[in-house]
Formats: C-alpha cells, structure tokens, sequence
C-alpha cells in the first residue's frame, strides 16, 4: 500500500518530467562509462614500450671514423690531413687544394689513380715539373719505399714476373685485378698466398 501511495504521489510528476529525466539518466551513464575508458586507455598508455630511436646508426657512426694521410709535394697546401675511412686519392687532392703550378701533370696523369682508396697512414708525394722521381715511391702505407720497389698499380708483366714466385700467370690476375690501395690487397684479392706475400712484400708497392 505505502508503495502504492508514492507511485500515486510521484506519478504526476514523473509524467511531467520524464524526457528530462531519460536525458539525465542517459548523461550520466555516457559520463561514468566515459571516464571508466578514458582512466583504462590513461593506464594501459603508460605500460606501453616506447621506442626511442638511437642516438645514431652503426652506419652513421661507420661514417664518422676517419683515417690520415700525407700529403707532400707539389701540392697547393701539403701537410697532414684527416680524411674520412672511404675517402679516395681525389679527396686527399681536394683537401690539399689540389696540384700546384709546379707539379708535373703529366706524370700524375699517368701514375695516379684518383679513383684508388687511401688507407690510414699512407703517404702521397707529387713530383714537380722535372723532378726524377720513380712511380713507385708516389704513394704508401707507412712503408719506406725507393726506387727499386715494383709498383704492382703500373708495373709490367715482366717487372712482376722478375718476383719469386710469382709467374706468368701470378702476373696477368696482378694486372687484371687494378688498382691496388695497398700491397695488402694481393693477400684479400687471394692474387697470392700469403707464403708467397711474406717473399715479395718488401719488394713491392702501390702509388
């Protein structure tokens, strides 16, 4: 019966009120289900991994390694200069400001490679214009070199085969297999054994 009362009590004014009411009723169940995703979405946010990129690549850091080379002669600035690890004979020109008015020309046209990679501690010398100077001795790795070394970058088939152990064959891959960084490469390329290299090594040379 009391229930009865209210109902009649509350009847009438719920009647008069319940499009109201619905749209409340509604709000608040839209606003409580939204905070309820919104507090879920906030949390699993901060569980998440994030990916941060590295500071810099392994090939960025390859990049920024360098090697030094000498530079002498008839250049326009000669000293010592540090080149990046892939640099070529070109860049070491360019960083020195190329020949100068004294350099002979035509002897670099035919002796240097500037296409050839440099290797840490090489040395490069250019002549000037009448200077006797041997090809062999235009550039190296930290190795003394005279006039007698064989340059395995512009030596003939004779000169190469003029060395113990290397034959008619050895000499045609020394040739086919230009240019030559470094006297090292004989050994990379597999041109020789290293039996063989251990023989010629202090016998030849590059640029």
């Amino acid at each position: 019966m009391e229930f009865q009362k209210l109902f009649d009590t509350y009847s009438p004014f719920v009647k008069k009120f319940i499009l109201p009411i619905v749209l409340a009723t509604l709000g608040v169940i839209f606003f409580v289900y939204g905070l309820i995703v919104l507090l879920g979405s906030s949390k699993s946010a901060s569980n998440s991994v994030v990916f941060q990129p590295a500071s810099k690549s392994s090939q960025e850091q390859k990049s920024t390694q360098t090697i030094t080379v000498d530079i002498e002669g008839a250049v326009v600035k000669p000293g010592v200069y540090k080149l990046s690890q892939d640099a070529r004979m070109q860049d070491a020109f360019i960083s020195c400001g190329g020949l100068s008015s004294s350099a002979d020309r035509n002897w670099v046209a035919k002796n240097i490679n500037l296409a050839v990679k440099l290797t840490d501690g090489a040395k490069i010398y250019i002549p000037k214009l009448g200077e006797q100077t041997s090809s062999s001795s235009s550039y190296s790795s930290g190795v003394a070199l005279t006039s007698s070394l064989i340059n395995i970058n512009s030596a003939s088939e004779q000169e190469l085969d003029s060395l113990s152990g290397v034959g008619p064959a050895t000499a045609t891959k020394i040739i086919n297999s230009r240019p030559y960084g470094s006297i090292n490469d004989l050994l990379d390329k597999k041109i020789v054994g290293s039996k063989v290299f251990q023989t010629i090594k202090d016998k030849i040379s590059v640029y």
